[in-house]
């Protein structure tokens, strides 16, 4: 663990949005920290599937920068619905 100095503005907006999401607020900064990761690393990736990914890291161990940059490797886990499909 250790400590990541940000500015104001952005602690507030780690406050606002980890008391709307029910989070701490270093839960908070570690989510965006991890979808800011695979963003970089995957810029193709929407955030649905960046939120499907992160599922999947987790259930496969937990992610690591290598584990994250091999997106290759992981297999899909989760069902996707077809954008054309009518909700039930």
């Amino acid at each position: 663990m250790g400590i990541v100095k940000v500015s104001d503005g952005i602690h507030e907006c780690l406050r606002i949005a980890s008391g709307a999401l029910c989070r701490s607020i270093n839960a908070q900064a570690e989510h965006w920290l991890r979808v800011g990761m695979l963003a970089e690393l995957h810029p193709e990736l929407g955030h649905k599937d960046i939120c499907r990914l992160l599922i999947q890291l987790e259930q496969s161990g937990g992610i690591t920068l290598s584990r994250a940059a091999a997106l290759e490797t992981l297999e899909p886990t989760l069902p996707t619905r077809d954008p054309q499909e009518e909700p039930s």
